[in-house]
């Protein structure tokens, strides 16, 4: 049986992709966010394309977080903090998937530094949760193309519970990606310079952002 999965942030690109991905995939997907109108129309054009799709609108990302077994938080490192309040009281012992980049004003730099980042600061202000980071290397056009070149894209997944970190690479795979397991939470700060050096590499190579990570290897 399907779990049930909150998306906070569903009218935002990545929001939206993953809601329509995992809705098509089968789960039941609460969606929560500022701007109803565009809910509403994610709604539509997911019942649209997938009629049998279970996704619903919540008004209250505490309550679509408190009703879910899983949550996504789909929004910028700056929000993560006003929303980890909102929903700290309810999701003990759940798992909350880290998507967030902390990228500067100016897409070169990191606001976390070195020695932390998003998904470990996201852990501090939910410590009764499974915090994994997944998603944060693909940008939202991939998951309408999540395969190039023959080629599915890799989501490396990290996190410090190893029951949580399979449980969503499960979800990963549903998405239409290869998940890879990387490590503990900690490799997140790898995985978000990951994003950040790819934001380059398509600002310069004008790669239309459609690109990720794929590691090729002898099986």
């Amino acid at each position: 049986m399907k779990k049930t999965i909150a998306v906070i942030g569903a009218a935002g690109n990545m929001g939206s992709g993953i809601t329509t991905n995992l809705a098509k995939a089968g789960y039941r997907v609460l969606i929560a966010g500022n701007d109803q109108s565009k809910l509403s129309s994610l709604l539509t054009k997911i019942k649209s394309n997938t009629p049998n799709a279970d996704v619903e609108i919540i008004d209250c990302s505490k309550e679509a977080s408190w009703e879910a077994d899983i949550i996504i938080p789909a929004i910028s490192y700056q929000a993560q903090a006003a929303v980890a309040s909102k929903i700290k009281d309810v999701v003990t012992g759940k798992i909350v998937i880290s998507l967030a980049n902390p990228l500067n004003d100016t897409y070169d730099g990191l606001l976390t530094g070195a020695t932390t980042s998003a998904a470990e600061e996201l852990a501090k202000l939910l410590p009764n949760s499974k915090v994994v980071k997944a998603f944060n290397t693909v940008f939202a056009a991939d998951f309408n193309t999540p395969k190039l070149g023959g080629n599915t894209f890799d989501v490396f997944v990290a996190g410090d519970d190893e029951e949580a970190v399979s449980e969503v690479s499960e979800i990963v795979k549903d998405a239409g990606f290869n998940p890879l397991a990387a490590g503990k939470l900690a490799v997140s700060r790898t995985l978000e310079n990951m994003m950040l050096m790819l934001i380059g590499l398509s600002m310069k190579n004008n790669y239309n952002w459609l690109a990720g990570w794929k590691v090729l290897h002898n099986a």
